[in-house]
């Protein structure tokens, strides 16, 4: 066991995993804390569809030659984000079939394009774009400074219109009655959630990136009854699941984004476990 911990700080004392593990934590915590909103809004299916729609950007930033794909990808991705929130309105495409149109056509315009014009390593660059692999820890500083400001600003988005999303996120008509603009925190939440995807995707790609958002959510639930309990639960144990996976990615050599999801999964059946146990006590 001394040898483990021995290799493991030899291995994290690499700038490369070193920023792995900076930038992991950092994506983690952001999903987790915008999560809770989706999932208790019941718009976590938005995640996939919106990732899909990144995968879509990523691919012609490939054909393209981009080295900074966040570049394109987050525009787009924030444009669609708002196109699926005011699908709820009065628009002729509504709800879920609006998510599914953006996401299939997204997706499928994506890998036909680089299919047409495919780049020197074909195969490696769609299962990174779509399952993340390692190129979290080939970022360069200027990405990884990016990396920091986006999600600085995505916490403290968080911290300063708490209140407001709380109660947006609860009765949205109780809180228009009261003079809160729901519109205005829907909006924030959607450019936000556009961030958090595109931030995810290079750490767990953008078929799993449901994994961050969803499972810490709903493995806090199971133990946790109020919002704000909920949401620190899911914080705490998003990043835990985060850093465990980029360990067991550097001792074990599995896929890394597949990794944390597995992660994830195995967490919310300990935490359904213990909802199980806490019902019967009460019983």
């Amino acid at each position: 066991m001394i040898e483990f911990f021995k290799t493991l700080i030899e291995d994290f004392s690499d700038p490369m995993m070193l920023n792995a593990l900076i930038v992991g934590v950092l994506i983690a915590l952001c999903c987790s804390l915008f999560g809770v909103t989706l999932v208790l809004k019941r718009l976590s299916f938005i995640g996939d569809g919106l990732s899909h729609t990144a995968f879509g950007t990523m691919c012609v930033a490939a054909v393209a030659g981009l080295t900074n794909r966040m570049f394109i990808a987050l525009p787009v991705t924030i444009v669609c984000a708002i196109l699926l929130l005011r699908s709820g309105g009065k628009t002729k495409v509504k709800g879920d079939a609006a998510v599914a149109m953006i996401s299939v056509g997204a997706l499928a315009a994506g890998y036909m394009i680089i299919s047409l014009f495919p780049t020197a390593n074909f195969s490696a660059e769609v299962c990174s774009i779509l399952f993340g692999l390692s190129s979290v820890l080939y970022l360069s500083p200027t990405d990884i400074a990016l990396y920091i400001a986006l999600s600085v600003i995505c916490v403290l988005t968080f911290i300063l219109f708490y209140n407001r999303l709380f109660s947006v996120t609860f009765d949205e008509n109780f809180a228009r009655a009261t003079g809160t603009k729901a519109g205005v925190y829907n909006l924030i939440t959607a450019v936000i959630i556009a961030v958090v995807i595109v931030l995810a995707m290079q750490l767990v790609g953008s078929l799993l990136i449901s994994a961050l958002i969803v499972f810490p959510a709903l493995s806090a639930m199971r133990v946790c009854r109020t919002f704000k309990s909920v949401t620190i639960c899911a914080t705490i144990l998003s990043v835990a699941c985060a850093a465990i996976g980029i360990i067991v990615y550097d001792t074990a050599s599995t896929p890394l984004g597949p990794t944390i999801a597995v992660a994830n999964l195995i967490v919310f059946a300990v935490c359904c476990l213990i909802n199980v146990f806490l019902r019967r006590r009460k019983v």
